[in-house]
């Protein structure tokens, strides 16, 4: 084997995949009977179902079904939209469906046809905060007799519609609607705030998230607070402050008053939810300012932390900050997954929760105790005036990173000794090294901080999927490496002194500055913590000018968005995983997508399915009149929204 191959070879750790037969009966957390109910299938997170009508043995025959269109039910006065990234739920022989703009679809399942179409009139409200007209999924909830799909919207409102009918719930709020502006404790600008991801109920209490602004200038941004609602009236039942106020446990890790006026900590992503307990999992993104905390010295609880929260009361049950005082952007992007898993012959009911830093964090979710060692280390320091540095930050003993963490020399480009030089010599210009090497002052000699993984991870909002069975964690993840700048500020634009410049770190004629892979998939034993396996995902810039002639195999993909993660579904044999293609310059996804059928015990890739635009939405499987469908949203901003459902060729 040459250094070539040697620098580019993907490791297989463990020669074969060993299913683990746990000594207890490990409890099922995903879709059960052929259904989908929630957005990850059950409130555990696991986007896992145990239909394996399609298999490895007739996957190859899996054809289009049907399609249905979100444009033709789109308001008429409505534009602006982004990528179509919902999740449909499937509920006794329907399937439900969220918009770009907020509204709520009856469809049927075995045809595409519509049934109904609930109206929220969100857009009325303005381009939502943050991600624009972009929209995630819904809740379902019933007692036996009431059937409710919830929504909150773009809009700022959580709207209740009965399943059935498709009329809004006059028992709940203001006929059907509760305005989310109020409740909050604060006047804010009601426009940095916003809602895209699903509720989750938990013991008749719906649980409420939210999005807030990162990009801003002033200091003073709405709070990130989580929400408890009643499910039946819509009342506000608690509040949890995401930012401790004063005399409330965290409030000592803000070194000034910056509790009274910071936003952010907002949980932006899914929930988890153990009903059996009681309790709901939330994690919280950055607080403001992302990348610069000049005014918010300390270690800013509960900032980029995993809450447990008891749903009937809000209360803190307990808590783990990932990050201190954040400067990367590394919010927990995803939901937790709830697993019971058997370590060193102990049975834990765990939740283990990704983050965009590669990490995986697992604890038992009734206590909160890690399952494994989580050390404070000493963290890199930095020089930027103003800025607060955490001494320490948590880093787990295990399960190990899943994606590559800092940058360092060693792990440079080295397909041939030419391009190792050219890499030597870009990386030069900046500032590197460990994980949490903090951004740094842009100037005539440093072009900022090269961060591994960037801000989009390593991990994000698609998250993992999760074998409840076997107690194995299926990871996506991508490589792509980020020039994290800080540049002084106009005092007439900004509150703040400095403000972020950031830019992608092209390597040697435009390719990856790191090795391969660049787009991964990672099959951890969370039973053990640790890896089974590793695959590419996606073929990458293996047909490069530059290196097409070492005929290299599949590298995997990464792109400047969110989407070469690509989320997955998981069943009884097959992990599906989408992912867009590459455009023509091997890093800008494409206007096409492709769905991969993976061998959940090896990471073979069994079969490939193209897509004619590009696919955003977490894929769900669900059963209907025998025949068992995979449905993916595909499309949006400029191409046609769309839900397209896959099934055995009939």
């Amino acid at each position: 084997m040459n250094r070539t191959q040697v620098g580019i070879r993907i490791t297989i750790l463990g020669a074969a995949f060993v299913l683990v037969m746990t000594a207890h009966a490990q409890k099922p957390t995903g879709a059960a009977d052929g259904q989908w109910h929630h957005y990850s299938g059950g409130k555990g997170g696991t986007k896992y179902s145990a239909l394996d009508q399609i298999n490895a043995s007739n996957v190859a025959t899996v054809e289009e079904a049907w399609r249905w269109s979100a444009d033709a039910v789109y308001p008429p006065d409505a534009s602006g939209a982004g990528n179509y990234k919902t999740t449909p739920l499937f509920v006794d022989g329907v399937m439900y469906a969220s918009t770009t703009y907020c509204q709520v679809a009856a469809i049927d399942p075995g045809t595409g046809e519509t049934r109904w179409v609930f109206e929220t009139n969100s857009h009325k409200k303005g381009r939502p905060a943050n991600v624009g007209y972009q929209h995630r999924g819904i809740e379902y909830w019933t007692d036996g007799a009431i059937k409710r799909i919830l929504i909150t919207t773009g809009g700022r409102q959580l709207v209740s519609i009965d399943a059935e009918t498709g009329k809004a719930d006059p028992n709940f709020g203001e006929a059907g609607f509760v305005n989310l502006e109020e409740g909050l404790g604060r006047k804010f600008n009601v426009r940095a705030l916003g809602y895209s991801a699903p509720p989750i109920v938990c013991r008749d209490t719906i649980i409420v998230g939210s999005i807030i602004s990162d990009g801003t200038a002033t200091k003073a941004q709405p709070p990130g607070d989580i929400r408890g609602f009643d499910v039946r009236t819509g009342e506000q039942k608690w509040r949890f402050h995401t930012i401790p106020q004063e005399g409330e446990f965290g409030n000592d890790t803000w070194l000034t008053d910056a509790w009274k006026y910071t936003g952010g900590a907002n949980t932006w992503t899914m929930m988890a939810a153990d009903e059996e307990l009681g309790y709901v999992y939330c994690p919280t993104g950055t607080s403001t300012s992302d990348f610069y905390g000049e005014f918010r010295p300390g270690n800013n609880l509960f900032a980029e932390s995993l809450l447990c929260l008891n749903a009937e009361t809000g209360e803190r049950v307990w808590h783990f900050q990932m990050i201190h005082h954040g400067m990367w952007d590394y919010d927990l992007p995803a939901g937790p997954n709830l697993v019971d898993i058997l370590v060193n012959g102990t049975p834990i009911k765990a939740v283990a929760q990704t983050g965009k830093n590669a990490y995986i964090y697992v604890f038992d979710r009734e206590t909160g105790k890690p399952v494994w060692p989580i050390e404070e280390r000493p963290a890199p320091q930095g020089s930027t005036p103003g800025e607060w540095y955490p001494a320490t930050q948590p880093h787990p003993t295990k399960p190990p990173a899943f994606d590559r963490q800092g940058v360092r020399v060693e792990d440079l480009i080295d397909f041939t000794p030419e391009l190792r030089a050219e890499a030597e010599r870009i990386l030069s210009g900046y500032t590197y090294g460990p994980i949490y090497t903090p951004p740094s002052v842009v100037t005539d000699d440093n072009k900022g901080t090269a961060l591994l993984p960037y801000i989009n991870g390593g991990s994000n909002w698609m998250g993992s999927t999760v074998d409840p069975e076997t107690g194995i964690m299926y990871i996506p993840s991508q490589t792509r490496m980020l020039s994290m700048g800080l540049k002084k500020n106009e005092v007439s634009r900004s509150e703040f002194a400095y403000g972020p410049k950031l830019s992608g770190v092209e390597g040697p004629h435009g390719l990856p500055m790191v090795k391969p892979p660049y787009g991964r998939i990672t099959a951890m034993d969370l039973n053990k913590g640790e890896i089974l396996w590793v695959v590419p995902h996606g073929d990458g810039p293996r047909d490069h000018p530059a290196i097409k002639h070492l005929n290299l195999p599949p590298l995997g993909s990464a792109t400047n968005t969110q989407l070469a993660h690509g989320g997955g579904v998981l069943t009884k044999t097959l992990l599906f995983q989408i992912q867009p293609n590459l455009g023509p310059r091997f890093r800008n996804p494409s206007d096409t997508g492709v769905i991969r059928a993976f061998d959940k015990t090896n990471g073979k890739e069994i079969w490939e399915y193209d897509f004619d635009k590009t696919p955003n939405g977490t894929p769900m499987t669900y059963m209907h009149e025998g025949k068992q469908y995979i449905v993916v949203a595909i499309g949006g901003k400029e191409q046609p929204s769309e839900l397209i459902a896959l099934r055995l060729k009939q």
